[in-house]
C-alpha cells in the first residue's frame, strides 16, 4: 500500500527526546486515518540515537536510515525525501519543538490546493537574542530578496507536494530555502502559524553563527533564481556599472590633478579603494561559478551529497 503522507526527521544526538516524540508523531499522523510512513534519518549521531531509532523503525511504516558521518540537515532531508514514497511529504525537528498534532491542520490547508504550506513559530520558544533576532533579520531579508513572503523560513515543520520537493536540488545548507526554491519554480507557498515548544532535553545545534551562512547561502538561492539561465544580466549588468563607477573616479581624479593639483600618486585611498572593489567582485563571482560548478557535477553524476551507512525497519505504510 502506498503511503499519502510521509513524515521525514532528521535526528542528530537526540536520544533522550527520541521515544516521546515518535509515539507524539505516530499518534499524529495516526489520526489522520490515511496511510501513512515515518522515516528517521540519523545524521551521524554520536549520543546512540540510532539505537532508539532502530526500536521506533520495529513498528509498522516506520524507517530509520544512519549516514556514514554528519552531513548536515540538508543532507539528512534530502536522504529522507529520496526514500519517501507518499504523495505529501512533511518534515519535523526531532528535538520535540515541533508540535505533530499541528500536522492535520498543514495537511488540510495543502490539501485544498496549496504545493507547500510552512509553518510560522509566531510564539517561539528560543533565546531572543541570540536565536529570534537573527531569525526575524533573516526572514526579513529572504522575503524582500526572493519575493516569497515567509515570516519563518526556519522552522522544520512544513509539508510539500512530494512531486514538487524530489524535483528539487538539496546542497550545502539550502534547507531553510526550500519555499523560496520552490517558489521559483512555480509552486504555490503559503503558512499556517504553529506551535513552537520549549526544548526539554539535550542542547540546541544552531547558533548565532549561522546567520552569516545564512546570508551567503541568499546570493546562492537569488542567483540560481533569477540568473541561472541569464547569467549575463547580472555579470553584464555589474561589469557596466563597474565600468561607469572606474570612469567617474577617473574623472574626478584628473579633476584634482588640473584643478587642486592633486597628483594622482598622492591619492593612494583612491587605488586602494578600486584594488579592493575588484578584489571582492571577483570573489563574489568565484563563489556563485563554483556552486553552479558544484550542482552541474552532482547532477551529471547522480551522486548524493550523503552516504548511508545503515537501515532499519520495514516498508509497509500503516493504514
Amino acid at each position: 500500500m502506498k503511503p499519502i503522507i510521509s513524515a521525514v526527521v532528521p535526528v542528530f544526538n537526540e536520544k533522550q527526546n527520541l521515544p516521546g516524540f515518535g509515539a507524539e508523531l505516530a499518534a499524529a499522523l495516526g489520526g489522520l486515518n490515511l496511510p501513512y510512513e515515518i522515516i528517521w534519518v540519523d545524521d551521524g549521531s554520536t549520543d546512540g540515537s540510532f539505537g532508539e531509532l532502530a526500536k521506533l523503525a520495529a513498528a509498522p511504516a516506520q524507517r530509520a536510515l544512519r549516514l556514514a558521518k554528519n552531513y548536515g540537515q540538508t543532507a539528512a532531508l534530502a536522504a529522507g525525501i529520496a526514500e519517501a514514497r507518499g504523495e505529501w511529504i512533511v518534515t519535523l525537528d526531532a528535538d520535540g519543538q515541533n508540535d505533530p498534532e499541528d500536522i492535520p491542520r498543514l495537511f488540510a490547508a495543502a490539501a485544498a490546493g496549496v504545493d507547500v504550506v510552512s509553518g510560522w513559530r509566531r510564539n517561539r520558544q528560543d533565546a531572543f537574542f541570540t536565536r529570534i533576532v537573527p531569525s526575524r533579520a533573516a526572514n526579513w531579508i529572504i522575503s524582500a530578496a526572493t519575493g516569497v513572503k515567509l515570516h519563518d523560513f526556519g522552522c522544520t515543520l512544513k509539508i510539500y507536494r512530494a512531486e514538487i520537493l524530489k524535483a528539487a536540488d538539496l546542497y550545502g545548507e539550502m534547507h531553510r530555502f526550500l519555499p523560496a526554491i520552490l517558489g521559483y519554480a512555480g509552486a504555490s507557498v503559503t503558512e499556517l502559524e504553529v506551535n513552537h515548544r520549549p526544548r526539554v532535553n539535550g542542547q540546541s545545534k544552531y547558533g548565532i553563527a549561522r546567520t552569516f551562512k545564512v546570508v551567503l547561502d541568499l546570493l546562492t538561492v537569488k542567483f540560481m533564481g533569477d540568473f541561472i539561465t541569464k547569467p549575463i544580466y547580472l555579470f553584464g549588468g555589474l561589469s557596466f556599472a563597474l565600468v561607469t563607477a572606474s570612469a567617474l573616479m577617473a574623472a574626478w581624479t584628473l579633476y584634482n590633478k588640473f584643478h587642486n593639483g592633486i597628483f594622482v600618486k598622492d591619492q593612494p585611498l583612491f587605488l586602494v579603494a578600486i584594488f579592493f572593489a575588484i578584489v571582492a567582485v571577483q570573489f563574489a563571482f568565484m563563489g556563485l561559478m563554483a556552486e553552479v560548478l558544484i550542482r552541474t557535477y552532482h547532477s551529471a553524476n547522480r551522486k548524493p551529497p550523503y552516504a548511508v551507512a545503515e537501515r532499519a525497519g520495514g516498508e509497509n505504510p500503516r493504514a
